[in-house]
């Protein structure tokens, strides 16, 4: 595996400067985070890693990984960190460290993978079981606050008379379809969140997370913007699977983290929060924007036709009006320059 670089000064200093006011109840704890070794996971554990280095917090993480001998690397810099330790072991089954924990975040059950396999009832063993392994543990070492990375698919097909679905629609994945167990997943582990939350003893954070684009996206898994960043990075063209049409929004990393961390210390528990772009543009046009951040000409290509009188428009665009409102959440870096820094980051040494 080909050893990935650290984010930029520019990144990390950009997500410090809006979460500097989060921190100290941090200080001198400890943090126990799953899916640390993932795209989420290496922005969490890299702007960790800074906030604790730059502000003295004296804190430490410690990080469920399956295989930390891979991490190190993909991510010496993090696998090496003083305030960074691993525990090998699978999120279903993991034994309990002893030391206590204040915080925990669980970002195992990551997308990358999961969506392109055929996974079926293995998914929900790890939705599941996993979920209720790390709660059981949240209440085995007193955390008291628990931040889940859920996700938009829990409200299953967006409604075509719904530009942005916010928290409140109460619609979910058709149950009876088995091609949509990423979403029912997702839903069952909120609840189970929402049920070990109960006692009041634990403070469940959940976090609805769309599209995103940044440093450590993986570009050959099945996200149609990573996909199109290295078909760029190819000469091109970039291919546009289908006929281009569905919408969808995208939100740079560096906000990604400014956000799961605020809705970690600061978000109400068992209230779920969107969290994305609320800026839709359709794939072709993303496309079209992809292709103009790099120097050199891109052609786009549009692999099927548009088929005139189609009932339903594809939409995956969040509302984010309660993350603004609440908790003063908002995207600081648009999607151009957000590109253009994974392009620039990818061609410094990122793992194609």
């Amino acid at each position: 595996m080909k050893e990935m670089p650290a984010l930029t000064e520019t990144d990390l200093s950009h997500i410090l400067e809006h979460t500097v006011n989060l921190w100290d109840e941090l200080r001198g704890q400890r943090i126990f985070i799953t899916g640390g070794t993932g795209f989420f996971g290496c922005w969490l554990l890299e702007s960790f890693a800074y906030a604790n280095d730059k502000l003295g917090l004296n804190a430490s993480a410690l990080v469920l990984t399956r295989d930390y001998k891979a991490f190190k690397l993909k991510a010496p810099h993090l696998a090496t960190h003083p305030a960074i330790r691993f525990l090998d072991g699978d999120v279903r089954t993991f034994g309990f460290p002893v030391e206590k924990f204040s915080h925990i975040v669980h970002g195992a059950v990551g997308s990358a993978e999961l969506i392109s396999l055929d996974y079926g009832l293995n998914f929900f063993g790890v939705a599941l079981s996993g979920t209720r392994r790390v709660l059981e543990f949240a209440r085995y070492c007193k955390a008291k606050k628990f931040l889940f990375t859920s996700s938009g698919a829990v409200y299953g097909k967006q409604p075509a008379s719904l530009s942005h679905i916010s928290e409140e629609y109460l619609g979910a994945p058709d149950p009876l379809n088995v091609c949509l167990a990423y979403g029912e997943g997702k839903r069952l582990a909120e609840h189970l969140c929402a049920q070990y939350a109960r006692s009041g003893d634990l403070q469940t954070k959940m976090a609805r997370c769309f599209a995103f684009v940044g440093p450590y996206l993986p570009l050959t898994s099945n996200f149609a913007i990573g996909n199109f960043i290295r078909d760029g990075f190819a000469g091109g063209p970039i291919k546009v699977k289908g006929d281009g049409t569905p919408y969808r929004s995208y939100l740079y990393a560096a906000d990604l983290a400014i956000w799961l961390w605020t809705i970690l210390f600061r978000g109400e528990s068992c209230v779920p929060y969107n969290v994305g772009s609320e800026h839709a543009l359709t794939i072709a046009e993303l496309a079209n924007m992809v292709a103009t951040c790099f120097p050199q000409q891109i052609m786009t290509r549009i692999m099927e036709e548009f088929v005139a009188g189609e009932p339903w428009t594809e939409r995956y665009v969040p509302s984010t009006q309660r993350a603004r409102k609440e908790l003063g959440l908002k995207q600081t870096i648009d999607l151009v320059e957000a590109i253009r820094r994974t392009i620039r980051w990818y061609s410094f040494g990122g793992s194609l």
